[in-house]
């Protein structure tokens, strides 16, 4: 468990490659994310290190219905006594049903990886839907489709970070995922550039997060994005 901001920490899953992120609230904890099937037992180990258990945790935000964020949800809604589960009204079907559908992806890679029984997930139905614009407990919700249909961006107000799910990810430098595990790879730089520009910090789901002078990394990115050259992971 690593502090991301003021009331916000970021915990690695599976080293800097998959991170969900906990949010200190009012009212209790929100989690953006869970991860892959062993997923639950690292957040219980974090929560647990931080002096809260998981029946603390009410409120659980999804980026996007994609195995690697939602494999563990199911044990995770379990294990905190019926946390509430927010997903985009896009993918509220995807979630319930426990895979990616055919159209989920524009690639006949990702296509076919989806057929692994690896990559599916326990349904978990009944989710609290948003939509652009909506807020979950400090989380302002953005919509920026491309990776999926209903993938989100979260902005964390009080302390303007970003926590932006799979709509960029953070190796070397960031960039935009592979085309081929996206559904709509065209629509991706619209998208982000809707993001705001006057944030803090960003957390990523995958890779290191960037603040402080290291920030202008993604500000550069996005400039990058808004002239046309878009660098891919």
């Amino acid at each position: 468990m690593i502090g991301l901001a003021p009331g916000i920490v970021r915990i690695p899953t599976r080293g800097d490659g998959d991170n969900c992120f906990l949010i200190e609230e009012d009212d209790g904890l929100t989690l953006v994310d869970v991860g892959w099937k062993n997923a639950p037992t690292v957040i219980r180990q974090a929560v647990e290190t931080a002096g809260r258990t998981l029946t603390d945790i009410n409120r659980i935000v999804i980026t996007h219905a994609h195995p690697d964020h939602v494999r563990g949800l199911a044990e995770l809604v379990a294990r905190a006594g019926g946390a509430d589960v927010f997903i985009h009204e896009l993918e509220e079907r995807w979630l319930a049903t426990g895979r990616v559908p055919r159209h989920g992806r524009s690639g006949a890679l990702g296509r076919a990886i989806d057929h692994l029984p690896l990559l599916h997930w326990q349904p978990v139905a009944a989710p609290r839907t948003v939509t652009d614009g909506a807020s979950v407990g400090s989380l302002r919700v953005i919509h920026t489709p491309g990776h999926s249909p209903g993938h989100i961006v979260l902005l964390h107000e009080p302390t303007r970070t970003l926590l932006v799910g799979d709509a960029v990810f953070h190796r070397s430098k960031p960039a935009l995922g592979p085309a081929a595990l996206a559904a709509d790879p065209a629509a991706r730089p619209a998208s982000l550039l809707r993001m705001p520009r006057d944030v803090h910090t960003v957390g990523f789901a995958h890779g290191q997060p960037l603040s402080g002078e290291r920030i202008s990394a993604f500000h550069d990115f996005l400039q990058a994005i808004a002239a046309g050259e878009a660098r891919h992971a």
